[in-house]
């Protein structure tokens, strides 16, 4: 019975290193790549939510200013304390 080699090793080539048979240069010639219209606009839209997810929760310089106003006598009068309630109605509701 005689026994064939299968894959056999060539002393003159480094086994470690395969042939690449000129394959490797054709593939080097033009890569290149297509983005949709779709994946472009999820990624746009990606990109704000993490911008937002970055912005601080709280201005402090707006919240400062606000409690100026609320504090000062004469900021707090009949006509916004009903246009606050209008708003606040208006959220609620939906008008």
């Amino acid at each position: 019975m005689t026994i064939d080699r299968l894959n056999s090793v060539d002393p003159i080539r480094d086994p470690q290193k395969p042939s690449l048979g000129g394959k490797a240069e054709k593939a080097r010639g033009g890569d290149s790549i297509a983005i949709s219209s779709d994946a472009a606009q999820k990624a746009e839209l990606f990109k704000a939510l993490e911008l937002a997810k970055a912005a601080p929760d709280t201005r402090s310089d707006r919240i400062a200013e606000l409690k100026a106003k609320i504090n000062n006598p004469a900021y707090m009068d009949d006509a916004v304390v009903s246009m606050t309630a209008d708003r606040i109605i208006d959220q609620l509701f939906g008008s």
